[in-house]
């Protein structure tokens, strides 16, 4: 009597033969690169906006504003001074935003001149050695 579960404990026990593949890296496609460097800096902007809003909401909550305005109220003599109106909530989101912008550009810029610059040194270098096995 031979069920499923015997035959595949049957092939399970021959021997697996290893496969080895060696391939060179010799171009990486430039508009793939500012896709990929695209789609990363975009990921990054939002977590850099959530955090960052996250980051302003635990300090609100934990009270550290209320006392940097009583540390700054002694030292400056300004009972009128208060840290929360110089940096609300909507400035910080609106700094974040800016930041995560600027991150999207530099960052996809970066994939793009990272792209032409590997294709460049290819010429020189002969690509990047890899290698693949099927375990």
């Amino acid at each position: 009597m031979s069920s499923v579960a015997e035959k595949l404990q049957k092939k399970s026990q021959r021997p697996t033969v290893t496969k080895q593949v060696r391939l060179k890296l010799v171009y990486v496609d430039f508009w793939s690169t500012v896709k990929l460097s695209f789609l990363v800096s975009v990921a990054l902007g939002i977590v850099t906006v959530v955090a960052s809003i996250l980051v302003w909401l635990i300090l609100q909550t934990a009270g550290i504003f209320n006392q940097l305005d009583g540390i700054l109220r002694d030292v400056l003599g300004d009972d009128t001074f208060s840290v929360t109106s110089t940096v609300s909530l909507a400035q910080v989101a609106l700094f974040a935003v800016v930041v995560a912008i600027l991150n999207i550009v530099i960052g996809t810029a970066l994939g793009a001149i990272t792209s032409l610059l590997y294709n460049f040194s290819v010429r020189l270098t002969g690509g990047l050695l890899v290698g693949f096995t099927n375990q």
